[in-house]
């Protein structure tokens, strides 16, 4: 600039920040990326004089035909005042436009500006400015607008704006059909996705490879192979119509069929899909052999991943490079590490150079194994290396620090990576998000969170859901609604993750009005409540014994086209059993049966418990007898279930139930302490829960809140009452066989002979009870 002469405009520039000095010197500048890099080094602020300075220079290169630099500018000011603010920019821009003399082009520049930072809706009120103007937005325009809001699941608005391109145009294309059906398969509508396909003809599109593309390696991914490639099915019809359609499957075809039988396990078919394509003359690349070398050495034999590495090495179809590098990707994704550092130890023999593929594959392995401190000795070496990490790098080291809980740790180093200017996507960002919240560090999920903000960088939908999610979990759902309201305003459209978490929070706190609102504007934004919605409202209902709502939105599951799964009965049967309907339960159980759904152990639990409340252990029995007969394991939670019933039982029975549940190889755990426990202080035998507590806590027994909360209550009977009486009954020997049981389960070494002397010695008539020590409760000591 200073050698053309042209210093005084950047001297005039520094003297007084100028919207037409601002211009003239980015004008001046070489080259776009220098120009906007010059105008974010001196805008510093956001101040009211400063945006609007920032507007008028929008304008003047939208009137120059600047587009590309107008949107840069407009797209910073954006991001950086946020959704509020930016509609009064709007107003500014569209009122004064005609100042400038740029037209309507400046509608253009917002409209890219918006979707740049992802502002759906107000991508929207931009596209009807223009159409009430009567300006034709671009398709490239649209088409990114699809990709966002099928991205945030916004249907009601993809659909809207289908139908206004069809009658207002731009008329769609392959690109745009493309798009639609990519943004649906993603989401899991893949039949939405396959009729899109067939009514490309009606507006003159012809399927590509592309449509079809998608379609198969949908069908793949969501495990339906069968489908992808059978002798019937809709996936079967599709790889046929590419044929049909004067088509011949290509490279990218076959390996997302490929990938959906390595997927399936089904390695000879993936084998003999292989050779089909090299008997039509379809030159296999290296996604290709990356399938299937990963699928060999993941679910194969070792020996036919190592005969085809070495077929491949002597065909000299891939570079040894590259070579390498698959095999890497596929023994780690197989597990076998050690190796993949032979291999690694191999090339560097060799002078070859490993690339940050195979790098980012060890890494990842490593993370994956919980070896993080190996996957930071892998990071070290590609820094030696001289090779930039990627944003898998990060987001890999990332997941590994995450679960080991090294949070601090993953926020120095994401930190580290940012201020490298290493790219960094937001999906790290959320994973540290995830991270804190799988913990129970709120406060360093709130922190992170505010540190995003302050660092001016700014979440996407992905991590507004998780955020949402986390803070409903966490019982602040106020807060968390909060939230949603801020994603909201800033132009993303909450999903059904999004909708489910706060329906989920309001249900927790009991608040099942302001979540049956939610689900209603779920459905007016064009969002259909899914399984999770259904049986989250449902559980909300029944945890307040409202059995009669939670029936009918049961039936509405039906009439909006959803099957209830076993969640939906479980949820049902619970709450009729919590009611002590248990007749209704059976008849829930007998639909379930009649809707080709099996119970599971949860469904068995929850019947197991409704006998037990109505004191029928014969019942209850009887369900355990079924449920080994089903081929169910009980767990631990079924023998507490009944060994609480047996407790409460005639002694005969509660015996027989007893010795049942021990022949079963039953492992106590800590509840099964407490229900023990409790049970000698409710048949007035508080010294007993006391004598015992003692003794589990010589052996090191791992104690909860609830067992000391027992514990306290009988030590607090027994100083009420120091001459507390109780003679040695039968359910009382029985109580202590059963905790004898458990402590010989615990340790493994119980003494029978000094069972029977404590219990003889406190059992005697006429003797004054012991005060037993309470245990003590475990404090942690500081470091």
């Amino acid at each position: 600039m200073v050698k053309n002469e042209k210093g005084y405009i950047l001297k005039a520039f520094s003297q007084k920040f100028c919207p037409y000095f601002l211009v003239k010197v980015m004008k001046l500048l070489e080259t776009r990326e220098t120009a906007f890099a010059f105008f974010k080094l001196v805008v510093c602020d956001d101040s009211e004089s400063t945006i609007r300075s920032c507007c008028i220079a929008a304008h003047i290169f939208a009137a120059e035909d600047l587009r590309l630099l107008a949107q840069d500018v407009v797209t910073w000011v954006i991001s950086r005042i946020g959704a509020g603010r930016s509609k009064h920019m709007v107003e500014f821009m569209c009122d004064d436009f005609h100042l400038f003399g740029s037209d309507f082009r400046v509608l253009d520049a917002l409209l890219h500006g918006y979707l740049r930072v992802e502002m759906s809706a107000e991508v929207m009120e931009i596209l009807y400015r223009m159409r009430e103007v009567g300006i034709m937005p671009s398709e490239s325009a649209i088409t990114i607008l699809f990709k966002s809001l099928l991205r945030v699941g916004d249907y009601g608005s993809v659909w809207k704006l289908f139908r206004d391109m069809i009658h207002l145009g731009p008329r769609p294309s392959n690109y745009t059909f493309n798009a639609l059906i990519l943004g649906f398969c993603r989401n899991g509508c893949i039949r939405i996705g396959e009729s899109l396909l067939h009514v490309m003809h009606k507006y003159m599109c012809v399927a590509d490879f592309f449509a079809y593309n998608i379609l198969i390696n949908a069908y793949c991914i969501r495990g339906q192979t069968s489908y992808a490639l059978g002798k019937c099915g809709a996936g079967r019809m599709i790889f046929d119509m590419i044929q049909e359609e004067g088509l011949s499957p290509n490279v990218v075809v076959y390996n997302a069929l490929l990938n959906g039988y390595v997927k399936a396990r089904d390695i000879d078919q993936a084998n003999m899909l292989y050779e089909e394509m090299r008997s039509r003359d379809i030159a296999p690349d290296a996604v290709t052999f990356n399938i299937i070398v990963s699928g060999h050495c993941k679910y194969g034999g070792m020996e036919d991943g190592d005969r085809l590495l070495r077929d491949l090495s002597v065909s000299g179809l891939l570079p040894n490079c590259t070579l390498y590098d698959i095999t890497v990707a596929g023994l780690c994704w197989a597990g076998r590490l050690d190796e993949a550092m032979e291999f690694f130890e191999d090339m560097f023999e060799k002078g070859i150079s490993p690339s940050i593929f195979a790098f980012n594959s060890i890494i990842a392995a490593y993370s994956r194994a919980g070896l993080e401190e190996n996957a930071f000795e892998a990071y070290k070496i590609m820094h030696q290396f001289g090779l930039t990490p990627s944003s898998c790098t990060c987001s890999s080291l990332l997941v590994g620090l995450c679960k080991k809980g090294r949070l601090p740790e993953a926020w120095d180093l994401l930190c580290k990576m940012i201020e490298k200017g290493f790219p960094i996507n937001k999906v790290a960002f959320t994973v540290l998000l995830d991270g804190y919240f799988r913990i129970g560090d709120l406060i360093g999920a709130q922190s992170l969170w505010n540190e995003l903000n302050r660092r001016k960088i700014f979440p996407d939908a992905v991590a507004f859901s998780a955020y949402i999610n986390g803070l409903s979990k966490a019982g602040l759902v106020d807060e968390a609604y909060g939230v949603f309201l801020e994603m909201s305003r800033i132009g993303f459209v909450p999903n059904n993750f999004a909708y489910n978490s706060l329906i989920a929070g309001f249900c927790n706190r009991g608040k099942l009005n302001e979540a049956l609102k939610l689900e209603r504007e779920m459905r007016q934004k064009g969002l259909l409540p899914d399984n999770f919605t259904f049986n989250i409202i449902i559980n909300g209902f029944c945890k307040q014994g409202r059995m009669k709502p939670a029936i009918d939105a049961f039936m509405d599951m039906y009439r909006t086209g959803l099957v209830p799964d076993i969640v939906t009965y479980n949820t049902l049967i619970g709450g009729y059993c919590k009611a002590l309907d248990i007749v209704r339960a059976d008849e829930l159980v007998n639909k379930m049966y009649a809707g080709g759904l099996d119970p599971d152990i949860t469904t068995y639990n929850i019947r197991m418990h409704g006998y037990c409340n109505i004191r029928k252990m014969n019942q209850a029995a009887m369900m355990l007898d079924e449920l080994v007969s089903a081929g169910i394991v009980p767990n631990t939670v079924t023998y507490n279930t009944l060994m609480n019933g047996v407790c409460c039982d005639i002694l005969d029975r509660a015996i027989i139930i007893a010795a049942k549940l021990l022949k079963m190889a039953f492992v106590p755990n800590v509840v099964t302490t407490n229900v023990l426990l409790s049970h000698f202080c409710k048949q007035g035998m508080p010294e007993k829960t006391l004598l015992w507590g003692q003794k589990l806590s010589e052996i090191s027994f791992d104690f909860d809140e609830t067992s000391y909360k027992i514990m306290d209550r009988a030590y607090h009977n027994i100083q009420e009452n120091a001459e507390f009486f109780q003679e040695t009954s039968e359910k009382s020997l029985f109580l202590d066989f059963l905790m004898g049981c458990m402590t010989l389960n615990v340790t493994g070494d119980f003494c029978v002979q000094s069972m029977k002397l404590q219990t003889a010695a406190i059992g005697r008539r006429g003797r004054k009870a012991a005060v037993w020590p309470l245990p003590v409760k475990k404090v942690d000591q500081p470091d």
